[in-house]
């Protein structure tokens, strides 16, 4: 995906984007690149497979929430940045939070950020069920992307959500994984509203995205610690 086609791609899902927004995300790519040859944060690293499958991939949340409306989103797993620094750069009105457990990563993130004069934006070295422990049902939207498996992360992400706010999953085949997490969503007390499946432009890759929306409140048993959340997991897994 070349330039013109990422703009044009963008259009197609209701997305303008302007010429300093599109210099950031070259800023962006560059300095990945640059960064990526001496601390690995991705395997992608042509500039067209760049611009589609980390930027167009990331912005395609925009088709499933109005993203000028949200007011803080926390991005669990974000690694490089996926989605959530893309959004920063296009959605400035978002306060956002990116969440990893890998610092080096967050130290590109936090280097990046400073190159781009962004404000309003944090860096959170700390597993999400411990910062729940503290920022209950904070985000209008949580999201993630290829972090873990969907019964997993529902547990982490929902009862960060606010009460009618959000969380969105970014995943590629997840039929099983979506069977599997609909008990604990509904613990959550979260619902399925949307599940979109789709393949990314000239490519046969699948893409899915999970739309989720918080009910009502979580119970404070909810998130487990990490081991009982996999275990459960696994559990599930062998039984189906």
């Amino acid at each position: 995906m070349n330039i013109n086609e990422f703009v044009n791609e963008l259009k197609n899902i209701g997305i303008e984007i302007s010429d300093k927004q599109l210099d950031d995300l070259n800023t962006y790519k560059e300095f990945l690149k640059e960064y990526n040859s001496h601390t690995n944060l991705t395997t992608i690293v042509e500039d067209n497979e760049i611009y589609l499958k980390h930027f167009y991939d990331s912005l395609t949340l925009a088709k499933y929430i109005n993203l000028n409306e949200v007011n803080n989103m926390l991005d669990i797993g974000t690694g490089a940045g996926f989605p959530g620094m893309v959004i920063k750069i296009l959605f400035s009105n978002i306060d956002m939070y990116l969440m990893d457990s890998n610092n080096k990563k967050l130290d590109f993130l936090t280097q990046l950020s400073e190159k781009l004069k962004l404000n309003n934006i944090h860096m959170l070295h700390i597993r999400a069920e411990e910062y729940a422990k503290s920022n209950r049902e904070s985000f209008d939207l949580v999201t993630s992307r290829a972090v873990a498996a969907l019964p997993i992360l529902s547990e982490l992400a929902l009862p960060l959500t606010k009460v009618d706010g959000k969380f969105i999953a970014l995943k590629a085949n997840a039929q099983d994984e979506i069977r599997l997490s609909k008990d604990i969503i509904n613990k959550l007390n979260g619902n399925i509203d949307l599940i979109d499946e789709f393949k990314l432009p000239n490519l046969d890759d699948p893409r899915t995205i999970i739309v989720i929306s918080k009910k009502g409140h979580t119970s404070d048993t909810y998130p487990r610690e990490y081991g009982k959340i996999k275990k459960d997991y696994e559990r599930m897994k062998g039984n189906k």
